[in-house]
């Protein structure tokens, strides 16, 4: 019999059909099996409606993030943003259940620490601890599941500040922990970020590093995994690996890439499983 497994999948991004494939290579059951999906479930995809409706029915057994398309979905939910060339999204917005569907949405988290991994979409700034990543993910979780999500929507998106301080308070707080945890790349070893570069990691501009080679940042001792950044595995031969302690898992399924599982295990161990997306490639990203 197959003991109990713990997978961690990087970025979907509605698409369906390589989500339903990886479930079956993984041989997943929802009644023993536990799966973490590392934010962007939807967008770009051809089905992101389908995904949506998966995870959901996956119950506890599903337990996901959100990644910046997944909050400018609720943007788009809550009139502050316009609908973007590329996006996939109307679908949802228009499906009979989509309060159903947003509403769960909105109250998935910012940040996981589970069986010793740290599990984020983009990034940790090096100054904040998994402790600290965990209680300011919080700020924002409450945002989003409180009665002023339109407000806190409506302010959440710019670059500044581009550097946390314990002192920040209201939109320009809760705008530096989004933008840390679903847009953060490179950083400068005091934790100013850079928002305008999306290639490899050997793309940073000068003064920059990605933020997990930011020497002595404060969570290097916790095993992190994270997504967002397709360019990295893709620069890898599709294959990530863990350096400094951390493991990127968007291999870049909607570009034409692989999606691909993690089965974590203890101190930093882990297995990769992958598949094949036939999804074409869409200018953007």
């Amino acid at each position: 019999m197959k003991s109990m497994s713990l997978y961690c999948i990087g970025d979907l991004q509605g698409c369906s059909a390589p989500f339903h494939r990886l479930l079956e290579k993984i041989d997943f059951s929802p009644s023993r099996d536990t799966l973490y999906v590392l934010g962007d479930l939807v967008n770009r995809g051809q089905d992101s409606l389908g995904t949506l409706r998966s995870l959901i029915a996956l119950g506890d057994a599903a337990q996901s993030l959100l990644g910046n398309h997944d909050l400018h979905l609720l943007a788009l939910w809550q009139g502050v943003r316009k609908p973007g060339r590329h996006d996939t999204l109307q679908a949802i917005l228009q499906a009979p259940d989509r309060q159903a569907l947003l509403d769960w949405l909105r109250n998935r988290c910012m940040a996981m620490l589970r069986h010793g991994w740290l599990m984020v979409h983009a990034g940790v700034l090096p100054q904040w601890s998994a402790e600290q990543t965990l209680a300011r993910a919080a700020e924002v979780e409450h945002a989003l599941r409180g009665p002023d999500l339109k407000a806190f929507l409506a302010t959440m998106y710019g670059n500044t500040p581009s550097q946390w301080e314990d002192s920040l308070e209201g939109a320009d707080r809760l705008r530096v922990i989004v933008n840390a945890l679903t847009r953060l790349r490179f950083c400068t070893p005091q934790g100013a970020m850079e928002f305008s570069s999306s290639e490899g990691a050997g793309s940073a501009p000068e003064g920059y590093l990605p933020w997990f080679e930011v020497p002595g940042r404060t969570s290097q001792d916790t095993p992190t995994v994270f997504g967002h950044w397709s360019t990295l595995a893709l620069g890898e031969g599709r294959h990530p690996v863990l350096r400094n302690n951390t493991l990127p898992l968007d291999t870049g399924c909607v570009w034409g890439g692989c999606l691909t599982a993690a089965r974590l295990g203890a101190a930093g161990a882990y297995e990769l499983i992958q598949v094949s997306c036939e999804q074409a490639q869409v200018p953007g990203r």
